[in-house]
């Protein structure tokens, strides 16, 4: 599904990542952990081509080399971020918030480039069926919502974009240990589900319970 081989990483004359190798299978979940500043966000940016991050190596998704791509086509790729900081639309409500990401506000299901739209795997009814933390919140505003809310709804808001490989930056920043656990829960429902995730982390319970392999990372380089 994600495949890196020898990618390297700069922000602009500072190298961050040296010769970094991963990969994510079908169905794995994989984490990649290290201290801050080892370069477990920038592997992130650099998988989606994100502004600011020069890159030299090979990305492939589902075969496909993603290096030489912007964000945007990268994502068309089937490559979905949960980004650092959650940044969902303070707002809008949970339901506005997983429509607009879903691409056609108005259906609920994604506009492909033509113009049509087809469904997705993640429906918005099905969204909240897995996770019914949202559905009692559903038309609550995004900025009314607890810490742990707002991750679960950053974590729904890429799914239904109906992505192939999900990348989840330090999903669980900033959170109480209690809502820690119950974020766990939700992505060990979203694991069941089949989707391959690269979830940069540092929380012990949350690697330990979700990941099938785990690559730490080091000053930038995989040890």
């Amino acid at each position: 599904m994600l495949e890196i081989r020898g990618l390297s990483a700069w922000y602009g004359a500072s190298q961050v990542l040296f010769d970094v190798h991963l990969r994510v299978g079908r169905g794995e979940t994989v984490a990649l952990v290290g201290r801050n500043g080892a370069g477990k966000t920038t592997t992130l940016r650099s998988v989606m081509g994100m502004g600011g991050v020069r890159r030299k190596g090979s990305i492939r998704v589902n075969g496909v080399e993603a290096v030489g791509m912007a964000a945007h086509e990268i994502a068309r790729l089937g490559v979905g971020l949960v980004p650092e900081g959650r940044r969902v639309f303070g707002k809008l409500t949970v339901e506005e918030n997983l429509r607009v990401a879903s691409g056609n506000p108005g259906r609920g299901s994604l506009a492909t480039a033509d113009g049509d739209a087809t469904e997705s795997a993640w429906p918005l009814e099905m969204v909240f069926d897995v996770f019914p933390l949202l559905a009692e919140v559903r038309m609550s505003k995004g900025e009314w919502l607890s810490g742990g809310e707002q991750q679960v709804l950053a974590i729904a808001r890429a799914l239904v974009a109906d992505p192939k490989v999900l990348l989840l930056d330090e999903p669980s920043e900033g959170l109480a240990p209690q809502v820690a656990e119950t974020l766990v829960e939700q992505l060990q429902v979203v694991r069941r589900a089949g989707m391959p995730m690269l979830v940069a982390e540092q929380h012990r319970v949350l690697v330990d319970e979700l990941a099938d392999r785990v690559y730490v990372l080091d000053q930038g380089n995989v040890r």
